[in-house]
């Protein structure tokens, strides 16, 4: 039992890749939580504060369905190593402009969405890199082990940022984030081997290079609505994001601490939920393992962070909401490579990043505004006596609070609607 638990066998490269990159993605966690707290003190506006992040995936969904001739006409690992090297000239440059006192909102929003622009080519390169360096008969494990580095990310960062912050400022942040994606790009430089296929393949015009994606998508039907099915999720999960800090950094008895208490527990639970991943042997039903985790997790934490007036009760929300992602994320991750043959992989996941994330900036600028413009401006009207002030308080925050009671139905709604897609259930015939 041992044995097979923790058989590694035929993945040290894909280790090495996968631990650089975990440090690397750390750094960059640590930088982008430092500077949400940075520009909610600077602004006070949940709709500025999403606005960075809008910035980064506006680029990345608009553009990605032709990064997958791009990746295929690259050297896998030149293109890993330019993207690293941008995103860190990215980040040198905020440093810069802090250092002057010249640092602005628009300048990160500016530097984010270039850094998006490096997405498009970074990510479907890598997705590429691990098939590459995975034996098919470690998929699963794969699967789990790049759900824990996510996880150790989201538990660690939070914690990180604060402490560093505090005893250091932003500097010794974004100086830590420099460092780490050093690591990351000697690592692909000198020391991990690519095997055959991850250089250079024939070139494809780029517009018949991302219908090529499309068109595999619209004959596998199944894989087709999988995707769409999780476009909605991360339509409701942006606007999640975008509505969370605002309400922990507002409501009486949250605050920074609280906000990166509440993130520490997310990761702990997408931790425990990895760890399970990797341990356990391939389910019998994929989609179901997928339909029923995202159910469980949009019909718990949503609601208790709408209903709970204390930290301990988002807490548990947390970790009730994000145990099972992992479980899904790497299940969903397998039926992809499975089911997607090698060489149209990095079209195909080109095409199904955009389609997938396309409604991600537009969930993060719709929560930021049904925050700042709707739910609190409506809360702040209502009298103290009002049925929806007892469930959920008053004062700033509430709005936030009431958003999340919506974004809790529509999680349910959208689960039991893609439960009922036969194309889905056909990928296990398959």
């Amino acid at each position: 039992m041992k044995s097979k638990l923790f058989d590694l066998r035929g993945l040290k490269y894909f280790l090495i890749l996968w631990s650089t990159q975990t440090l690397s993605a750390l750094g960059s966690a640590m930088t982008s939580f430092a500077l949400v707290i940075w520009s909610y003190q600077q602004q006070g506006s949940a709709l500025t504060t999403a606005g960075l992040s809008a910035a980064s995936y506006t680029p990345y969904v608009l553009l990605s369905v032709f990064a997958g001739s791009l990746v295929d006409r690259w050297d896998k690992r030149k293109a890993l190593v330019f993207c690293d090297l941008f995103a860190a000239l990215s980040t040198a440059a905020v440093l810069v402009l802090l250092k002057t006192g010249r640092l602005e909102i628009w300048h990160l929003c500016s530097l984010n969405a270039l850094n998006g622009l490096m997405n498009t080519i970074q990510q479907p390169a890598t997705e590429l890199a691990v098939t590459l360096l995975t034996p098919r008969e470690q998929v699963q494990r794969v699967g789990g082990l790049r759900s824990l580095s996510g996880s150790l990310t989201t538990l660690l960062a939070p914690a990180l940022a604060a402490a560093v912050l505090t005893l250091a400022g932003l500097e010794a942040v974004i100086a830590i984030d420099l460092v780490t994606c050093g690591a990351a790009v000697g690592s692909i430089l000198f020391v991990i081997r690519f095997p055959e296929g991850s250089g250079p393949r024939e070139r494809v015009p780029v517009l018949r290079s991302a219908w090529e994606g499309v068109q595999w998508l619209r004959r596998n039907r199944g894989i087709l609505d999988i995707i769409l099915f999780l476009a909605a999720i991360n339509l409701i999960a942006s606007v999640y994001n975008a509505a969370l800090a605002p309400m922990v950094l507002s409501r009486p008895g949250g605050g920074e601490t609280v906000l990166g208490v509440l993130q520490m527990f997310t990761g702990a639970a997408n931790l425990g939920g990895s760890v399970m991943v990797t341990l356990l042997p391939a389910p019998k039903s994929r989609v179901r393992v997928i339909c029923n985790s995202l159910l469980f997790s949009m019909s718990t934490e949503n609601l208790m962070l709408a209903l709970g007036r204390q930290a301990e009760v988002w807490y548990a929300g947390a970790v009730l909401g994000w145990l099972f992602i992992p479980v899904m994320s790497a299940n969903l991750n397998a039926l992809l490579r499975l089911h997607i043959p090698v060489e149209l992989q990095g079209r195909v996941y080109a095409a199904r990043n955009t389609l997938q994330f396309f409604t991600i900036p537009v969930g993060y600028l719709l929560g930021g505004w049904l925050v700042d413009w709707v739910c609190e401006p409506y809360m702040a009207g209502l009298t103290a006596g009002n049925g929806l002030v007892r469930l959920l308080g008053g004062g700033k925050g509430s709005g936030a609070a009431l958003l999340f009671m919506w974004i809790a139905a529509a999680g349910v709604l959208v689960c039991l609607i893609f439960r009922r897609d036969r194309h889905l259930w056909r990928l296990e015939e398959e």
